[in-house]
């Protein structure tokens, strides 16, 4: 009995996790840390700043969100775009930053971290390395978050036993990849929709702002989770269960911390279908 209780905590702690793999991986000869940060962290600078630097270090500036601490600001370039160009890897086409008016600083979505999250076996850490590298460029020295994970475990990511993965994405929507895109620039508060390619396109839509209000009560330094994305393909709208999304941009979130936003997950699968109802 008591070998079996051991057993079965392992497989929890394990669940818990999230690990999956052993040791960090090497592309072209190059390292990778076996613990990743969620975020850079840069020195503040106004939205205007930050856009302005963005698009002179390569990268297009696709739209701005306001959040609770300050804005997001949501960037791609061809190489980003042209390596998540693949049936469910759309979401890793645009990055994101925090503008955090509230601490003064500049978060950033750590393009590694995410990539590796979002492209699982296709992740290339030459193009993610890349994007990092002009981003530090852009934004000087650059600090590691508090926020972190192992890398190995990334690509499967779940909260907990029983929690949804990347792979377990819901369908708010379908119809012709037209009409989808159609109804995602329609929506109010749409801040972008990226194209990947004739029947792939990224859109960034906005919550009710009720239901946006989860971020408050877990950390608006995180803020940059906003608006939701929304990948367009194959004639379905299809978005990352909340529950795993919130849960990777939040990789310190508690249990119990979780259970003060129990009902979010399941407004925003509301909110996003109405807009592609």
């Amino acid at each position: 009995m008591k070998k079996f209780y051991t057993l079965i905590m392992s497989a929890l702690v394990i669940g818990f996790c999230g690990c999956a793999g052993t040791a960090p991986e090497a592309e072209a000869g190059v390292k990778i840390e076996k613990v990743v940060a969620t975020y850079k962290i840069a020195s503040y600078a106004s939205v205007d700043e930050a856009k302005a630097k963005l698009s002179a270090n390569g990268f297009d500036v696709v739209g701005t969100y306001p959040t609770d601490s300050g804005t997001s600001v949501l960037y791609t370039n061809a190489a980003m775009k042209s390596a998540a160009n693949k049936p469910t890897r759309g979401l890793a086409a645009v990055g994101r930053i925090l503008v955090d008016d509230e601490r003064k600083q500049i978060s950033i979505a750590n393009p590694v971290y995410f990539g590796k999250a979002f492209m699982q076996k296709e992740y290339s850490h030459a193009t993610a390395s890349a994007v990092l590298g002009s981003l530090e460029k852009a934004f000087g020295p650059l600090k590691d978050s508090t926020d972190k994970w192992e890398f190995a475990g990334l690509a499967g990511y779940h909260f907990m036993v029983g929690m949804p993965y990347y792979e377990d994405m819901g369908i708010v929507g379908e119809g012709s990849t037209a009409d989808l895109v159609a109804k995602a620039q329609k929506a109010k508060g749409t801040t972008a929709v990226v194209k990947l390619s004739d029947d792939r396109y990224v859109a960034f839509v906005s919550l009710e702002r009720r239901t946006n209000g989860f971020v408050k009560k877990i950390g608006t330094q995180n803020g940059q989770l906003l608006p939701w994305a929304v990948l367009i393909e194959g004639g379905q709208a299809k978005a990352l269960s909340a529950k795993y999304f919130i849960a990777i941009s939040y990789p310190l979130l508690t249990m119990s911390e979780f259970m003060t936003i129990a009902t979010v997950p399941g407004a925003i699968e509301v909110d996003l279908k109405k807009i592609f109802k």
